[in-house]
C-alpha cells in the first residue's frame, strides 16, 4: 500500500484504446468500499462513453468559449483531452436537506470513494486524474444538467481515465509530513 500511494500520479495523456467493462466495474465496486457516515453511500457515478463523449464535449466547447474566449489555443488543448480519453466518469454527492454537516460528510465520503478508484486504477495500469476546475466542468451547472443528475446531488470530480500513454514520470516533490506536522 505504501508503494502505491507513493507511485499514484495525476496522469493526462492516455492511448485512445476502449478500456474493457469488467475493469470499469472494478473501479465503481471499489468506490463502494469507502468509508461513508451512517452508511448513507451518498455517491453516484456517470459513465460517459463512446457518443456519450462526444456530448460532453459539446457541452465543455460551450463552457470553455465563453470562459476563455480570447484563449483559443487553451480550449484547443482542453478539448483535445476529451477526444483522447476512452473514459469519464463523472462523481456525485448525496445532498442531505436540511443538514450542512451532513452533506459535507457525504463530500469526504466521495472523495474516499474517487481515491480508493484512484488507487485500484494503479494496480489496474490504468492512468488516472480527477478534475474539478477547468475541463472538469465540475463547477459549472450545464455538467449537472448534462448528466441529468437530481437536485439533490452536487457534482464532487470528473474522472480522466485511460491506458496510459508512455511517459516519464518525474519524482513527486513533497514536503515532509515532519514540516506540516504539530504534536500536542
Amino acid at each position: 500500500m505504501y508503494e502505491a500511494l507513493k507511485q499514484r500520479r495525476a496522469i493526462r495523456q492516455y492511448k485512445t484504446t476502449p478500456i474493457d467493462k469488467h475493469l470499469i466495474e472494478t473501479l465503481l465496486e471499489v468506490a463502494t468500499f469507502a468509508p461513508n457516515d451512517r452508511n448513507r453511500e451518498p455517491w453516484h457515478f456517470y459513465v460517459l462513453q463512446g457518443e456519450a463523449l462526444n456530448k460532453y464535449e459539446e457541452v465543455a466547447t460551450d463552457y470553455l468559449t465563453e470562459r476563455f474566449p480570447t484563449k483559443p489555443n487553451l480550449i484547443e488543448s482542453s478539448l483535445k483531452v476529451i477526444q483522447t480519453t476512452p473514459l469519464v466518469i463523472i462523481v456525485t454527492s448525496e445532498k442531505v436537506e436540511n443538514d450542512e454537516a451532513a452533506t459535507k460528510d457525504n463530500v469526504f465520503a466521495v472523495c474516499s470513494a474517487i481515491m480508493s478508484m484512484w488507487l485500484m486504477a494503479e494496480e489496474l495500469g490504468l492512468g488516472f486524474v480527477w478534475r474539478t476546475r477547468g475541463i472538469g466542468l465540475v463547477h459549472d451547472d450545464r455538467l449537472h444538467s448534462f448528466i441529468g443528475a437530481s437536485s439533490n446531488e452536487q457534482v464532487v470530480g470528473t474522472l480522466f481515465i485511460g491506458y496510459p500513454e508512455e511517459e516519464d514520470l518525474k519524482e513527486k516533490k513533497r514536503t515532509s509530513f515532519e514540516v506540516k506536522t504539530t504534536w500536542l
